[in-house]
């Protein structure tokens, strides 16, 4: 039989025990999930372009809000470079927590097929987030010239193959390519003429070296409200807002075509699928503000999220699209 003494030993060898199993409950490490809520600490934003355009003001725009709404701020990066690899590479070594994100446009899926060895695959390499924008080329005459409408221009190409010219920036850029996609669809024999800049485009139209024009409304919008061009058709399946009267390629030509650019959030592969939601979910919230929308207009660029499904859908289909343009028109693979 144990004596009174042992027994008060065994007793507070007991409560010593459940007084340790306590404190070692408390001091293990809590699931990550429920150590810190995400974003806790500020988020980058690579963005393969400069500072000063397009993509690089929207970019900024979208991450102050979405820093407003997340409670962290989300720091744009400008890492500019051919074929955005440089900011790819800058995504792909950090590590796959949602800390370190990539912007993505149409000219990657473009670079895809325009360069002979990407150095990373979007499709595998990476995970979509969610879209931020869409915008179409803008197609432009002379407002002092003989074309005043898409039709005209058409015609006049019909009756004096190889007589006229329309004017792009670089050969391969998303311009260039569009009046590309133009010409094969329509058929029509014209001269892509490539140049260095879009202001250097704008001049070529106003001294008349090119009949037409492709860019971007934010190039043009301050010829376009001086009335020197002409918006004979945007490039979307449907009329800008900025642009209710200028007519798609589509409805003006008669001709089954559609080039709609975009920029858009990725994550590196292996992001865990809760941070690309909370991600997904904050992005459509903040595009979907008043404020932004307005600001992405004056720009020529509808704010406006998408699922990671259907943004995937959208990078695989251009792929696809321009690798057959660039392949008809036979541009150099750089």
């Amino acid at each position: 039989m144990m004596s009174h003494k042992h027994a008060a030993a065994s007793r507070l060898l007991g409560k010593c025990l459940a007084l340790a199993g306590l404190a070692a409950i408390a001091l293990a490490p809590l699931p990550v999930q429920a150590q810190s809520k995400y974003p806790d600490r500020p988020v980058r934003v690579i963005l393969p372009f400069g500072a000063g355009g397009v993509a690089d003001i929207t970019t900024r725009l979208v991450a102050e809000k979405l820093g407003d709404k997340l409670g962290q701020r989300f720091v744009v990066e400008n890492n500019p470079g051919a074929g955005g690899v440089a900011a790819a590479r800058a995504v792909m070594q950090s590590p796959a927590d949602g800390y370190t994100l990539a912007v993505f446009s149409n000219g990657t899926a473009i670079s895809v097929n325009l360069f002979k060895s990407l150095p990373f695959d979007p499709v595998k390499d990476f995970v979509p987030v969610s879209a931020m924008g869409y915008f179409d080329l803008i197609f432009v005459t002379n407002a002092n010239g003989p074309y005043k409408t898409l039709g005209d221009f058409m015609k006049a190409a019909k009756e004096k193959p190889g007589a006229l010219n329309v004017g792009t920036i670089a050969a391969g850029s998303t311009q260039n390519l569009g009046a590309e996609l133009f010409k094969s669809v329509t058929g029509l024999d014209f001269v892509i003429v490539p140049f260095k800049t879009s202001g250097d485009v704008l001049v070529g139209l106003e001294r008349d070296d090119v009949q037409m024009g492709t860019e971007f409304y934010a190039a043009l919008r301050g010829g376009l409200d001086a009335k020197k061009f002409i918006p004979v058709a945007v490039s979307g399946l449907k009329r800008g807002e900025y642009l209710p009267d200028a007519p798609t390629v589509k409805e003006a030509g008669n001709v089954d075509f559609e080039a709609t650019s975009w920029n858009a959030i990725f994550a590196k592969a292996g992001t865990p699928p809760e941070i690309v939601a909370t991600l997904n979910k904050a992005l459509n919230e903040v595009l979907a503000d008043p404020e932004v929308r307005k600001k992405a207009l004056e720009m020529g660029i509808e704010a406006r999220g998408s699922t990671p499904q259907e943004l995937e859908a959208r990078l695989k289909s251009d792929i696809a699209k321009w690798g057959k343009v660039i392949d008809t028109a036979k541009i150099e693979k750089r």
